[in-house]
């Protein structure tokens, strides 16, 4: 089995190596193809107003200067072209992609462009409890739970266009309680903050951040399943036609 590694917090994030030592429980033929640079929150967005540079660091490791969806267009379409992979892993990502910060995420985004080229493709995150850590963020759910969660996704029947996302809580690998099938979340709004701070030039710069989840309106999600303690298995598929609203909309025009 051939398995492609990516992610969006960079070639050399911790949390790849962690991943790549995953991946070498399943293959010994592990490719990187991996951001050069962090690339959190840069969503299914690809490069078009530059040149992408790739950087081969290695036998099957490669970085590409954009995003982790142009890292993995660059594998399929022409790293890899002639050696197509089996199964995309991207992760594992250094803090939560739950809920809504899906649609953020450039782990999340990398797995769909996987899943869009008809590549198996999962996505994995580590939950932390507070912001700040930087490369000293624990990955310790990630490294012992991850063969285990993996495992069972290898061969499963996935639909076309699907793709799984995965979330370990935070904490010690002893405290996790087990895995759960669960669907997305959606959290509160509120939950944005802009932090804004002054240049020795006198201009005002800002930093987007994420606050504690405000409100937690839907039940038994990714998000109650990793804040107790669960390994969090959510199934997500790139058809975002809102099919209940096709008929309303059809009579409009009728």
């Amino acid at each position: 089995m051939r398995i492609l590694l990516t992610n969006d917090d960079g070639y050399h994030a911790p949390g790849l190596k962690i991943l790549e030592a995953i991946a070498a429980r399943f293959s010994d033929d592990v490719w990187i193809v991996a951001p050069a640079d962090e690339q959190s929150g840069a969503g299914h967005s690809l490069t078009l107003t530059r040149p992408l540079r790739v950087r081969q660091h290695g036998e099957k490791r490669f970085a590409v200067a954009g995003t982790p969806t142009d890292a993995v267009m660059m594998a399929l379409a022409r790293i890899m072209r002639d050696a197509k992979p089996d199964l995309i892993l991207s992760g594992v990502n250094r803090g939560a992609n739950l809920a809504e910060d899906v649609t953020y995420s450039g782990t999340v985004s990398a797995a769909m462009e996987g899943a869009l080229a008809g590549v198996r493709s999962i996505a994995l995150s580590q939950v932390h409890d507070r912001e700040g850590l930087g490369d000293a963020a624990p990955f310790e759910a990630a490294t012992a739970w991850g063969e285990r969660v993996l495992r069972p996704l290898i061969d499963a029947p996935l639909e076309p266009r699907s793709l799984v996302n995965i979330n370990f809580p935070t904490g010690p690998a002893n405290a996790v309680k087990g895995i759960k099938i669960v669907q997305q979340g959606l959290r509160d709004y509120g939950r944005l903050q802009i932090v804004t701070n002054r240049d020795p030039r006198g201009y005002d710069y800002h930093w987007f951040a994420l606050g504690p989840t405000v409100e937690t309106p839907a039940h038994a999600t990714d998000l109650e399943a990793v804040a107790d303690g669960f390994v969090a298995v959510t199934p997500l598929h790139l058809d975002l036609t809102h099919r209940p609203s096709l008929a309303m909309l059809g009579s409009l025009y009728e």
